[in-house]
């Protein structure tokens, strides 16, 4: 059973940093993507960014370029989303989320497209107070 634990979230203030982890666990498939998203109180789901397991190769939604390096430690199964100047508008729930058939597309948006997803984790809230 694939299983994704998220962790890091919390809260603080504009300007501070952050790094989000996320564990996959019970995986069997090896050509996959990891990506994350966001949602804040009365708005959709959107990307925030992915990375392709076995080339590293990384996606990011323009309102987050520059300030959000996500990164992978394949020995721990583990991506790491480290973001920087926050902002309040970056305030929402942060879901990690794995595609088990990444070899099908490598576009933007397929990577990007929630629907791309298999399996996601339960969440971690990040605050950003002004």
């Amino acid at each position: 059973q694939v299983q994704l634990v998220e962790s890091g979230g919390g809260s603080v203030q504009a300007g501070d940093s952050l790094t989000l982890s996320c564990v996959v666990s019970g995986r069997t498939f090896s050509s996959f993507a990891m990506g994350w998203f966001r949602q804040a109180p009365g708005k959709e789901r959107e990307f925030v960014s992915a990375i392709r397991w076995t080339t590293g190769r990384t996606y990011y939604a323009d309102s987050v370029k520059g300030r959000i390096t996500l990164s992978r430690d394949k020995d721990k199964d583990t991506v790491y989303l480290q973001m920087v100047s926050l902002k309040p508008e970056d305030t929402a729930k942060y879901y990690c989320a794995a595609d088990r058939q990444a070899y099908s597309s490598d576009s933007y948006s397929y990577t990007s497209a929630i629907g791309t997803y298999d399996y996601w984790g339960q969440g971690t809230q990040v605050t950003v107070f002004s």
